[in-house]
């Protein structure tokens, strides 16, 4: 089992789904690790009006390479646990991306 399998799941159409704990008001924007078993995010964005998730959004996007567009939120609109879809993103190129970006197990 790869050390982000509980992280990066995937949906019945291929698209990895993600797994995120989301860290709003924070000082700087980043992936910071983990947290269990999901990524830790952090934002500067406060989580008002859905700023938050919209700045996840955009952070993911840039972190995969997809469009901001490609990016969903799939549940926890209103919790710090979050679930996002990557379209066009399979789930094993995600978990590779996030083990370079975390060294290896997130």
């Amino acid at each position: 089992m790869d050390a982000l399998d509980d992280v990066v799941g995937e949906t019945a159409g291929g698209d990895a789904l993600v797994a995120v704990h989301v860290q709003p008001g924070a000082r700087t924007t980043g992936i910071a690790g983990r947290h269990g078993d999901a990524l830790k995010v952090r934002v500067r964005e406060r989580a008002e009006a859905g700023r938050a998730n919209e700045a996840v959004g955009r952070l993911l996007a840039s972190t995969f390479g997809v469009a901001p567009s490609a990016v969903e939120l799939v549940r926890g609109a209103t919790a710090r646990a979050k679930r996002f879809r990557l379209v066009g993103v399979r789930a094993a190129e995600a978990r590779a991306r996030l083990a370079e970006l975390t060294g290896g197990g997130a």
